[in-house]
C-alpha cells in the first residue's frame, strides 16, 4: 500500500487500514509522516477524554462502560490503551481482548463497527502515555471516530502527559487504597476536569468524596489569573463500574465539559497550543536527526569533544 491508498482506506473508515496505519507510526516506519500530514486536514472533531489515575482503581471497566454509553447515544468511539511493554517486544503487555475480557465488556463491541479498540505499549515512556499515543488518536478523529478515549497506564503521580493530548482529563480514585494522599502528593487535582470515585459502594467512599471537594475547594486554579478556566466547576461524581452505577452521569459531565470548552472559546486555543507545541516536538525531532547525520561521527571517531561538537552545531545549524 502507498501512502494515498493509507489516507483514503483512513478517512473512509476502513478499520483494517486504519490498525495498519497505526502499526506504522508505533514502529516509526518512514510513510508514517506522510500518512499523518495527510489526514492532518480530516482531524479536529473529536472528544478526546483522558481517563487517568492510580492502578486497580478500574479504569479499563469505566471506559469499557462509557464506551456502551456513548455508543446508546449512538457516537462512533475510539479508544487507546496504554499498558506497561513487554522487555521482549516493546507491544502492550496487555493485548486488546485481554484487557476487555478482564474488563468484562460485553463481547458485542467487538462487532461493533463503530467501535475501535488499541493497545499500545508505553516503551518506557514516562508520564502515562506511549510516545506515539498523540498521534495515534490523531488517526482515529480522522477516522470518523466521534469520541475517543485515552487510557494511560496506570504508573501514579507522574501522569501528567496526557494534559498533551485531552480536552477532558477524567481523574479515577477509589475509596481505602491512600489515594487521597497520593493525589496530594502528584498535584492530579490540578490536571483533573472531572474526578472518579470508583468502588464508591467500598467503606470510606463518603470520606472520600468529602476530602476531594474540599480540597477542590482550595485548588488555586478555581481562583486562577484564566477568569474563563475558572469558570468550569470540577465535578465529583461517584461510580460502582462494574455495575454501570453512575456511568450515565459521568458521561453526561464528559459532555457538558466539551461544550463548556467549546461555548467559552477554550477548545479552540487548547489545540491551538497543543498544535504548536507538536510542531516544535516535530522540529526537535528533525534537528536530532540531522545532528546524528552530521556530527555523530566526530564523536564516534573521539576527533572532538562534547563541548566543541555543541559550539559547532550552534554556530553551523542554529546560527548560520
Amino acid at each position: 500500500m502507498n501512502v494515498s491508498d493509507f489516507i483514503d482506506g483512513i478517512t473512509a473508515g476502513n478499520r483494517r487500514v486504519l490498525a495498519k496505519a497505526i502499526s506504522l507510526v508505533e514502529n516509526e516506519h518512514p510513510l508514517a509522516k506522510e500518512i499523518l500530514r495527510g489526514v492532518y486536514g480530516r482531524t479536529g472533531r473529536a472528544q478526546i477524554i483522558g481517563i487517568t489515575g492510580f492502578p486497580g482503581t478500574g479504569k479499563s471497566t469505566i471506559v469499557s462502560k462509557l464506551v456502551e454509553e456513548f455508543r446508546k447515544r449512538e457516537k462512533s468511539v475510539g479508544v487507546v490503551a496504554v499498558d506497561p511493554s513487554s522487555p521482549f517486544t516493546g507491544g502492550a503487555l496487555l493485548g486488546d481482548r485481554v484487557r476487555l475480557e478482564g474488563a468484562d465488556v460485553s463481547k458485542d463491541l467487538w462487532i461493533d463497527a463503530k467501535v475501535f479498540f488499541r493497545s499500545m505499549g508505553s516503551r518506557g515512556r514516562v508520564g502515562g502515555i506511549a510516545k506515539k499515543t498523540g498521534e495515534v488518536v490523531k488517526l482515529l478523529d480522522a477516522g470518523g471516530y466521534e469520541v475517543i478515549f485515552v487510557e494511560t497506564v496506570g504508573a501514579g503521580q507522574s501522569e501528567v502527559g496526557i494534559m498533551e493530548i485531552a480536552d477532558t482529563i477524567v481523574v479515577v480514585l477509589m475509596p481505602e487504597t491512600g489515594d487521597d494522599i497520593q493525589v496530594n502528593k502528584a498535584g492530579i487535582l490540578e490536571i483533573g476536569d472531572i474526578f472518579v470515585i470508583n468502588k464508591s459502594d467500598l467503606e470510606g467512599a463518603e470520606n472520600v468524596e468529602r476530602w476531594l471537594k474540599y480540597m477542590l475547594s482550595l485548588d488555586e486554579t478555581i481562583q486562577s489569573a484564566d477568569k474563563e478556566v475558572a469558570k468550569w466547576q470540577k465535578r465529583v461524581i461517584r461510580t460502582v463500574a462494574t455495575k454501570g452505577i453512575g456511568i450515565k452521569e459521568l458521561a453526561d459531565a464528559i459532555c457538558e465539559h466539551f461544550e463548556f470548552l467549546k461555548l467559552n472559546g477554550i477548545l479552540k486555543a487548547k489545540r491551538a497550543e497543543k498544535a504548536k507545541l507538536m510542531a516544535i516536538e516535530l522540529a526537535i525531532e528533525d534537528i536530532k536527526a540531522e545532528i546524528l547525520k552530521r556530527y555523530g561521527n566526530l564523536l564516534e571517531e573521539n576527533a572532538s569533544d562534547p563541548y566543541a561538537v555543541a559550539e559547532k552545531i550552534v554556530k553551523e545549524l542554529i546560527k548560520p
